[in-house]
C-alpha cells in the first residue's frame, strides 16, 4: 500500500508561518526599544557635552539646548511604535548644570506604543503607564572638567602647568 504525501508541506507551512510571524513580532519590539535607547543615550551625552560649555554670560535659554538635543532625537522615526510625538507626550528633557558645576546631566524620557499582541503582555507585567504606553528613560551624567582640575586649588591654566615642573 502506497501513502500519498502530496500537500503535506502545505499543512506544515500553515502551522509554521503563524508561529514564525509571532516570533518575529516578539523580536521586533525589543529591537525598537534598543534602537530608541541607543539614540536617546547618544543625544543625552551630546547634550551633556554642550551643557558643560554653558556660561552665565551666555544669553541662551534652555530652549536652545533642548532644540540641540531634539535634533539628535529626530533619528527616531515619527511612528507611534517608536515615539509618540503628539501633545504633551513628546520628548521630556531635564537639563542640569553648566560650566561652573562639577557635573552636568541630561535626562530624556520617551513614550511609545507597544506593538499589537504585546501590549496586553506589557500591561500585565506593569511596564506601561496609565495610557498603555511604554516609558523609556535615559539619564547621562558627565563631569565638566577632569578630576585634577577640581582638585587643584591653584588658579588658572598657567598655574596648572607649573605643577608638572
Amino acid at each position: 500500500m502506497r501513502i500519498n504525501n502530496k500537500g503535506q508541506s502545505t499543512v506544515e507551512a500553515a502551522f509554521l508561518l503563524p508561529v514564525l510571524l509571532l516570533l518575529f513580532l516578539m523580536l521586533l519590539q525589543p529591537g525598537i526599544c534598543l534602537y530608541n535607547l541607543m539614540v536617546m543615550e547618544n543625544a543625552a551625552a551630546e547634550g551633556c557635552r554642550l551643557l558643560a560649555t554653558r556660561t552665565v554670560q551666555g544669553n541662551f535659554s534652555d530652549d536652545k539646548y533642548e532644540g540641540y538635543i531634539k535634533r539628535r532625537l529626530a533619528a527616531i522615526p515619527p511612528v507611534e511604535v517608536f515615539h509618540i510625538r503628539s501633545g504633551s507626550k513628546g520628548w521630556e528633557l531635564e537639563l542640569k548644570g553648566d560650566e561652573n558645576s562639577s557635573e552636568v546631566s541630561v535626562q530624556v524620557t520617551n513614550r511609545l506604543k507597544p506593538l499589537p499582541l504585546l501590549s496586553w503582555g506589557t500591561s500585565l507585567l506593569g511596564q506601561t503607564d496609565s495610557e498603555g504606553n511604554l516609558v523609556q528613560k535615559v539619564e547621562v551624567t558627565l563631569p565638566t572638567q577632569p578630576a585634577w582640575v577640581w582638585e587643584n586649588s591653584s588658579g588658572g591654566p598657567t598655574d596648572w602647568t607649573t605643577q608638572w615642573d
